[in-house]
């Protein structure tokens, strides 16, 4: 799909379509050599095989040239806060695992594996998966529920020497930024001086507070359910107290409609609704970014008449925030650039290089390429890895 393709119009599903499509499951596993004659089978396995086991055995680091675990990326997940679903379990989070890693396969050619696990407990979490390191070679967390996500994420960071990342916080946090560096260039402002409010201080709230402080983003006030989040407060978790004291510069205090009041952008990653009164108090030439999904916080047609440029989550309205641009991208080029981490400095880059493709052809219904533009990946590939190389000079 290119720019000038963009298809708004919702698309009708129905039930039964939607379960053929899944049975029998969503993945299979493929050769990639031959297995069609005697000496086939003794070169992929017995005798032939023990050569190439030896070698590994002898020298670890030929795993990544002789078996998958370079090219293959784990798919966690304890099903605790699926898509809209909550937390729904293992089994029942499956065939959303298994579309994750059909997204990996198309999007970045990456092999990847979904696995579930029958546990909410962290310690269980990640001695499971820190126990099958030798199996894969990167791993992205999926639908685990605030705040267990973040301590399981840095846990596993500091135990496997490869790439880990939670897409439910990192992915959308790299696509908001990439759509609200495009929507500030669309209204004439520089992103490093916008006042930005975020409804929602869950997985991704907080992802994408961190990813625009690492932006250079500096006016950024957050709010869980029960109001703005400042350092005056008592009931905050450990993770919300450390951003109470590196947001609100401003020391806003109170609900959405105080800290609505002359902000010039609204990010909405949670279950809540905003009153159009708090919108009318937003300033000229307003962004919003209502994102929850199936419901977005405020309906676009209500916010386009207090913002002039207005995004969503969802495929039926315009500039929808889909992970889809950002994680295939950044798997691919921290894989592929041998990065044993995915810093900061990568998911900035990877947001940069999806704003420039849309960069050229802004308008108030496009400040975001489509998850379907082939051009994203590779660029975000190439972004990723060159972020990579640069760290590691």
């Amino acid at each position: 799909m290119t720019a000038e393709v963009i298809n708004t119009s919702p698309i009708e599903l129905t039930t039964d379509e939607i379960f053929a499509a899944h049975e029998g499951g969503k993945l299979e596993v493929g050769l990639t050599a031959p297995l069609e004659s005697k000496r086939d089978l003794s070169i992929a396995y017995t005798p032939g095989v023990a050569q190439v086991s030896r070698a590994i055995h002898a020298e670890p680091e030929l795993a990544r040239q002789y078996t998958w675990a370079s090219r293959l990326v784990a798919v966690v997940s304890d099903g605790s806060a699926v898509l809209g679903l909550g937390d729904i379990g293992a089994s029942a989070s499956l065939p959303v695992m298994e579309g994750k890693a059909a997204l990996f396969k198309q999007f970045a050619g990456l092999d990847s594996i979904p696995l579930v696990i029958e546990s909410n407990d962290v310690d269980e979490i990640v001695e499971t998966v820190v126990r099958m390191r030798s199996s894969f070679g990167a791993v992205n967390l999926e639908d685990i529920s605030a705040p267990r996500c973040f301590e399981i994420e840095a846990r596993l960071i500091e135990a496997l020497d490869m790439p880990v990342m939670h897409d439910d916080q990192h992915g959308t946090a790299v696509v908001v930024l990439a759509a609200l560096m495009n929507a500030a260039k669309f209204v004439g402002r520089e992103s490093s001086s916008l006042k930005i409010v975020i409804s929602g201080a869950g997985a991704a709230g907080i992802a994408v507070a961190e990813i625009l402080l690492a932006a250079g983003i500096s006016d950024v006030t957050i709010l869980d359910s029960r109001g703005v989040i400042h350092s005056g407060r008592e009931d905050l978790t450990e993770v919300k107290a450390e951003y109470a004291a590196r947001t609100n510069p401003r020391g806003t205090t109170g609900g959405i409609v105080e800290a609505l009041a002359g902000a010039d952008v609204f990010v909405g990653v949670s279950a809540g609704t905003v009153p159009e009164e708090a919108l009318a108090g937003m300033s000229e030439d307003a962004i919003v970014f209502a994102l929850s999904n199936p419901d977005p916080e405020v309906h676009p047609e209500i916010a386009a008449k207090y913002a002039k440029v207005v995004a969503t989550g969802r495929s039926d309205f315009a500039n929808q925030i889909n992970n889809v641009l950002a994680f295939p991208g950044i798997f691919r080029g921290a894989l592929d650039s041998g990065a044993r981490r995915i810093t900061s400095g990568m998911k900035v880059a990877a947001a940069n290089a999806i704003a420039e493709i849309a960069a050229e052809k802004l308008s108030a219904d496009y400040i975001i390429p489509s998850p379907l533009d082939a051009r994203v990946a590779p660029a975000v590939t190439a972004a990723v890895m060159a972020a990579a190389e640069a760290e590691q000079a």
